[in-house]
């Protein structure tokens, strides 16, 4: 295969394998979280994921409330993009894949949680009106990993210094996690 084809190939293997895995996380935090799940954002996420979730539910139960389909779909796909990728590349496929699908995971999850931070934060200054669809599920998001760092920062004169704090904290674990 000629270089141009490989790169095409390769770009469109990670950006679409990682935009539905992305849309799968953030389905299954969305039910980590209790999100409203009549938010059209949330039933765009549904309508996206049902065609390979639902069927999943139907052998991998739910455990404690958390919907293990979801992980193991995210873990699934994840496999098969770095198999894909390994395979167009030219490298012989690895039974070890499973660790480095385990930690791109890890990885998306920490990014993902960085920017709905950041969006948050960008959003707070510009639209202080939280009736937004999308603020609404930022909010849902955020708010479990903010609440505890406010507690113990208070904001000062109005400025909330936790999603700074946050947005380091993931930095810091993105660090020791490469």
């Amino acid at each position: 295969m000629n270089s141009t084809m490989a790169q095409v190939l390769l770009f469109l293997i990670t950006t679409l394998f990682s935009l539905y895995i992305t849309a799968v996380m953030l389905r299954f935090l969305l039910q980590w979280v209790k999100a409203d799940f009549y938010n059209p954002f949330c039933q765009f996420l549904i309508k996206v994921t049902n065609p390979l979730l639902l069927p999943l539910r139907k052998i991998v139960p739910g455990w404690f409330g958390l919907d293990v389909a979801a992980i193991i779909l995210m873990l699934v796909l994840q496999i098969i993009e770095i198999a894909l990728i390994d395979w167009t590349i030219g490298l012989p496929i690895s039974a070890m894949i499973v660790i480095p699908s385990i930690i791109r995971l890890i990885l998306l999850v920490l990014n993902l949680y960085f920017y709905l931070v950041l969006a948050r934060a960008v959003l707070s200054w510009i639209s202080p009106y939280q009736g937004n669809p999308m603020q609404i599920v930022l909010i849902q998001l955020t708010e479990p990993l903010l609440r505890p760092i406010r507690s113990v920062i208070r904001p000062i004169h109005g400025f909330d210094l936790s999603p700074i704090v946050l947005m380091i904290l993931i930095q810091v674990l993105l660090i020791i996690i490469k």
